[in-house]
């Protein structure tokens, strides 16, 4: 639920009741982990899937029985066997436990949980399994037949360089949680309107910036300006943090000049071994768009321990990642 907050309070901002089912259990191979929600609201407007769209039609009739109050039981499994694959259930063959519930614009305890979630701070709401009562987590433990969502301080994404990669880079990696900024000295650059999709853009120093920033191994960070003069210092904080992710633009010719100046100004030989240069994944695209799609991917594919491909081609290992 805490995965379409934004939208959630967009909907009950308006005054809206919304019917919710959130994924409580997950059995077998499936794209969606517990917490997924798919939303309907009083509007008939749908928020959010809880799965690559096998049990999205049932998801939907729940949502509308919670909203009418016609739920015999809010907890039920959707996609019960592989036979029903064509049916009902998941065509990767698996099934979903789910919980229906009814959100309400007047409560507002609830609403400032998912509040807190669409703004990219740490959230948590508890879900009774029996009645689909949702309220803010209570302290300690969740009771026994409660469901505890939660949500994580979004990690960050910095872009270094106010270029038109970053704000493509911005426009496809928003989607994935990332709190972005991006950070350049220039003011013609670093304005709001060259970037809509970063939630924050900084005019300063981008070396400054990162050294005097709280980075976190979850956080990312990628140099795009294509100018040693922000490159550098910028790549020698980053390096020095604790990001799990540090990559840079540019040729094969200007990645190794960039290791030397690095070298030379002090960077250890195995913090040069976490740089991601060239950045991005050997998707073929050259346009921003293409180069973000292709770093976003390797951002992603880093993130769980994989090194890219195709699918078609792996023989072992899941398709989607557990935890």
């Amino acid at each position: 639920m805490l995965d379409i907050a934004t939208e959630l309070e967009l909907s009950l901002g308006r005054g809206h009741r919304v019917g919710v089912v959130t994924v409580a259990a997950v059995h077998g191979s499936a794209p969606r982990t517990v917490g997924s929600a798919m939303a309907v609201d009083e509007a008939g407007d749908v928020i959010g899937a809880i799965s690559g769209g096998c049990v999205e039609s049932e998801a939907y009739e729940l949502a509308l029985a919670a909203l009418a109050g016609s739920l015999g039981v809010a907890s039920t499994d959707l996609g019960l066997s592989d036979d029903d694959a064509l049916a009902a259930g998941l065509a990767c063959g698996g099934h979903l436990g789910v919980v229906a519930s009814v959100l309400d614009p007047a409560d507002a305890a609830v609403r400032s949980q998912l509040a807190l979630a669409a703004r990219g701070e740490e959230a948590a709401l508890d879900i009774d399994l029996a009645s689909g009562e949702v309220r803010p987590a209570d302290a300690g433990e969740a009771r026994a037949g409660t469901l505890r969502i939660r949500r994580e301080t979004a990690p960050r994404l910095i872009i270094v360089g106010a270029v038109d990669f970053a704000s493509a880079l911005a426009t496809a990696a928003r989607p994935l949680g990332y709190r972005i900024t991006v950070v350049d000295a220039r003011p013609a650059f670093a304005t709001e309107r060259r970037h809509p999709d970063a939630h924050e853009v900084v005019r300063a120093w981008p070396g400054d910036y990162v050294a005097n920033e709280s980075i976190g191994p979850r956080d990312v960070i990628c140099v795009l300006t294509h100018e040693e003069r922000f490159d550098i210092p910028a790549l020698v904080a980053a390096l020095a943090s604790d990001a799990g992710f540090v990559g840079a633009m540019g040729s094969r010719r200007t990645d190794a000049r960039r290791r030397e100046l690095l070298r030379d100004a002090g960077v250890p030989q195995e913090s040069l071994e976490r740089l991601r240069s060239p950045i991005g994944l050997d998707l073929g695209g050259a346009s921003p768009a293409q180069t973000a799609v292709s770093i976003v991917a390797q951002i992603v594919a880093d993130a769980h321990g994989r090194h890219g491909g195709h699918l078609s081609e792996r023989t072992s290992a899941t398709i989607h990642a557990r935890g």
